[in-house]
């Protein structure tokens, strides 16, 4: 008995370390965001929303959070449009056939992003396409493909085929089969996929710097101010990132757990 309530000890003391090594930056970021002084220091004398405030005058770091949000909406529109009939279309294939392709569609989330968007830029340089925001949107497009297809799928593999045959034996098309049988019953998937794409295509660096052209999104905009050194101004936009990315992965995560108790 003492040497299983050792071995749980030993499991708790080790997730702790873990969740500190994560997310103890994290708290301290957002501790110094506060700090009146530009100069980082602690203890920290005096607190402040003064940086805060001072991101609504940088008229560059607003036009990056305004393009990444283009971006980002983009890449869910693309993602669900083209993803969800390849779910679809993975359903109606064999099991053998489907899990093959399932296998590959989950390729560009395997390989390292660096490697990806070096890949992207050559194929873009290649084809005479000059990088704009259309290259990051089709790059990240391509790099999150694979979220919506699996969770998708995942749900459709859960779905009574019998339902919809039932809807279509009453006179409906296929097309209406989809809007009022099957995307109901999907919704869920399909929303929180889209949540989960909007977040990541919102934090993405690594594709997105092989492919920016003269237009930042806010990544891009970070890493630039990070040339010179650690602000509380980086901080700061840190801080409000963190937050917005933890609301949208939580929403999207429930949803997804929605949709496994569906099922």
């Amino acid at each position: 008995m003492s040497d299983g309530k050792g071995t749980r000890a030993g499991f708790r003391a080790a997730a702790i370390l873990i969740y500190a090594f994560m997310y103890v930056p994290i708290a301290v970021l957002v501790v110094f965001s506060f700090q009146e002084s530009r100069v980082l220091s602690w203890p920290i004398d005096a607190w402040s929303l003064r940086w805060y405030a001072a991101l609504l005058d940088d008229h560059q770091l607003l036009q990056s959070i305004a393009n990444s949000f283009k971006v980002a909406t983009a890449c869910v529109v693309v993602t669900t449009v083209v993803g969800v009939p390849l779910a679809l279309a993975l359903r109606q294939l064999g099991r053998g056939v489907a899990l093959i392709l399932e296998r590959t569609i989950l390729m560009p989330l395997i390989v390292p992003p660096l490697i990806t968007g070096l890949a992207f830029l050559l194929i873009f340089n290649r084809s005479g396409l000059k990088l704009s925001l259309l290259t990051i949107i089709i790059g990240q497009s391509i790099v999150w493909m694979p979220l919506v297809v699996t969770q998708v799928y995942a749900r459709l593999q859960s779905l009574d085929e019998e339902i919809e045959q039932a809807s279509m034996d009453l006179g409906a098309n296929r097309l209406q089969t989809f809007f009022l049988v099957t995307l109901p019953a999907i919704r869920t998937s399909v929303i929180g996929s889209a949540l989960l794409v909007f977040t990541l295509s919102f934090d993405e660096l690594p594709v997105t710097f092989f492919l920016t052209g003269s237009e930042n999104t806010l990544p891009m905009h970070i890493w630039s101010m990070l040339r010179i050194g650690i602000t509380p101004e980086i901080n700061a936009i840190a801080s409000l990132t963190v937050l917005a990315s933890i609301l949208l992965i939580l929403a999207g995560t429930r949803l997804l757990l929605k949709n496994d108790k569906a099922k």
